[in-house]
């Protein structure tokens, strides 16, 4: 914890991360209400007073270094092979674009750090950013970052209607706007001294990490679990009984033992053997009504309309 500690303080960023905590909070919404870029300055108005914050104006104010590279997609790719096993927490290369629980408790630190006072991106610290990654690999390995350049470019987005790069660098805008002069910037409020890293903050946050280092890290190369056969009970299923369908009694004679027959054939075999027990009931026949015909002789007179014989 403490060589990384010592590395950032090397990196340059100490006159930045270490400055005075003073707060305006009219004076810095008022900032970013009015604030643009013009002419390669962060330009805005508070209390209808013009202010410009100049590349020079920043650069010497927090002491950044100007030499060095602009671009982090630059730093050689040894340096973050190395870097990916340097911070790794299981020994294992770590994602350049990652878990913050996947590395050591300093550099999980340092990632919070530069998440919240640098790059300043919204959204969750669990993870580490390309960005993030090559920041800390620089800081480490000793390369040189033109912070100046690179900061202050995330200024301009800053003010830039439209970007989507979150507000920061709060305390570090209050000390350059007490530098303009006759600029009123009415009272400041105290900083809130749980947002101060101390010794104490340091090992409360090992204190946490420790405990989710244990809990997660340790369970990372889970086993899958075997799928478990489902065993098949032998005992017979106990006899449901069937909804009785009542018979139409449109069918007489062998239509209706016919269908009897396959009724029966389509109930299950232990359903057949409790109806078998039981007689069923004998359907009832319908009579069918035909008209008498009478037996004449030769020499007899037929009455009514010939009747035809089936």
């Amino acid at each position: 914890m403490v060589s990384m500690f010592e590395a950032l303080m090397a990196s340059g960023l100490s006159g930045f991360l270490g400055c005075p905590a003073v707060l305006y909070e009219d004076a810095l919404t008022e900032f970013f209400l009015n604030g643009s870029v013009r002419d390669g300055k962060v330009v805005s108005t508070i209390h209808r007073k013009q202010v410009e914050i100049s590349e020079e104006l920043f650069a010497s104010k927090f002491e950044f270094p100007v030499d060095g590279l602009t671009d982090l997609s630059e730093i050689p790719k040894d340096i973050v092979f190395d870097a990916r096993s340097i911070f790794s927490f299981s020994g294992e290369q770590v994602s350049t674009s990652g878990k913050k629980r996947e590395m050591k408790f300093e550099f999980r630190l340092l990632s919070d750090i530069l998440a919240k006072t640098i790059s300043v991106k919204a959204g969750s610290f669990d993870a580490v950013t390309q960005e993030s990654f090559l920041m800390m690999a620089a800081i480490t390995c000793g390369v040189a970052i033109n912070w100046n350049r690179l900061m202050f470019n995330i200024l301009k987005d800053m003010v830039t209607a439209g970007s989507r790069q979150a507000k920061g660098y709060a305390i570090q805008i209050n000390l350059l706007l007490e530098n303009v002069p006759n600029l009123e910037l009415g009272e400041s409020s105290e900083f809130p001294s749980s947002k101060n890293l101390t010794k104490n903050t340091v090992h409360r946050y090992i204190a946490v990490n420790d405990k989710v280092g244990v809990e997660e890290v340790a369970d990372v190369p889970r086993l899958k679990k075997k799928p478990v056969k489902k065993v098949v009970s032998r005992k017979r299923p106990a006899v449901v009984d069937e909804p009785i369908v009542k018979k139409k009694r449109t069918r007489v004679g062998k239509a209706a033992a016919v269908a009897t027959d396959s009724a029966l054939e389509a109930v299950p075999v232990k359903v057949v053997a409790q109806i078998s027990t039981v007689p069923p009931p004998a359907p009832k026949r319908k009579i069918q009504k035909r008209k008498r015909r009478l037996a004449l002789g030769s020499d007899d007179e037929i009455v009514g309309e010939p009747q035809l014989l089936l």
